[in-house]
Parts: C-alpha cells; sequence; structure tokens
C-alpha cells in the first residue's frame, strides 16, 4: 500500500532527477563542448508534461487545488461534506471527459505513427500525459468522497468538536 500512498511522490522524484539531468547535460555540452544536443531540449518538454499532470493528481490528493471556502465554511460539519462529494462528483465528471477524448487522441497519435524528430519516439507519449494524471486524479477524488461519506456516518471527530467549543465565536485573534 505504500508504493500506492506515493506514487506520484516517486513518479515526479524521477522525473525531475531525469529532466534536470537532460537540461544539465544539454547545457555542459553547448557551453563547455560548443555542440549540443538534438534530443535533450524535447525530453525535457515531454517530461515538463508529465510532471504537470501527474501533479494534478498530486494536487488532489493533498487537496490543494483552489476551492472557494469563504461560503463552505459557515455550513455545518455534515453540509461541507456533502458539497465536498458534489465538488469532487464535478470533478470526476470533467475527468471522464478529458481521460475519454484524451484516450482517443492518443490512439489517433499512434494510429498516425507521428514520430517526433529529435527522440524518435511517438508523439503520443507526450499527450498519454492528460489521460494518465486525470485517471490518477479520479482516483484522489474518490478517495477524498469516500472520506467524506465517512466522515458524515462517524460524525465530527471528538478534537474537532472540543476545538470548536473552545475557541470564542470570532475565532483567533
Amino acid at each position: 500500500m505504500y508504493y500506492y500512498d506515493h506514487m506520484e511522490e516517486i513518479f515526479l522524484f524521477v522525473i525531475t532527477l531525469i529532466m534536470v539531468g537532460s537540461i544539465f547535460l544539454q547545457v555542459i555540452m553547448r557551453y563547455v563542448f560548443n555542440n549540443s544536443l538534438s534530443w535533450s531540449e524535447e525530453l525535457g518538454r515531454y517530461l515538463f508534461i508529465w510532471m504537470s499532470w501527474i501533479g494534478v493528481s498530486l494536487g488532489a490528493k493533498y487537496g490543494q487545488h483552489i476551492k472557494i471556502e469563504v461560503l463552505v465554511n459557515k455550513f455545518s460539519f455534515k453540509i461541507r461534506h456533502m458539497v465536498n462529494i458534489f465538488s469532487e462528483l464535478t470533478v470526476i465528471g470533467v475527468n471522464l471527459v478529458c481521460v475519454y477524448y484524451g484516450y482517443f487522441l492518443v490512439n489517433m497519435l499512434i494510429n498516425a505513427k507521428t514520430i517526433s524528430a529529435p527522440l524518435q519516439i511517438n508523439q503520443a507519449w507526450g499527450y498519454a500525459a492528460v489521460p494518465v494524471g486525470c485517471a490518477l486524479m479520479i482516483i484522489r477524488d474518490i478517495q477524498s468522497i469516500r472520506a467524506s461519506v465517512i466522515s458524515i456516518r462517524e460524525g465530527e471527530p471528538p478534537e474537532i468538536v472540543e476545538a470548536a467549543v473552545a475557541e470564542p465565536e470570532g475565532g483567533r485573534e
């Protein structure tokens, strides 16, 4: 279970190492040996695309995506979780559309045999980041929904209730 819980972090760490290494190699080749590599810039671009889309899933895992919480925070505990469930279901719907159309785009590029000149790989590898990242985000959204359902069923944790009772109405000063 550890690898599943940290798959985005591990993947992003490895991609970052490869991207920084290839760009560093390009700088050394260009400025020290006066000869540039044809493939390093495109590899860096593809890896950055993958970092962005896997990062979307990581943001969902930690609940770091943009949310408007001013109104939601005024609701009761159960309503906040129900709003979270509705929000996550909406995001899942958008991600399903991205996975669906991303799959067809990648499939089209594979069938068209669109090869990138510098790397000599199919360009579908770059575009595959979209459906993969969105599919991972769907998994993280389902986990968030599950956590909200459990919270609604079990109620507010005691330490949160005690902190709310101890805190004055106006909040912390």
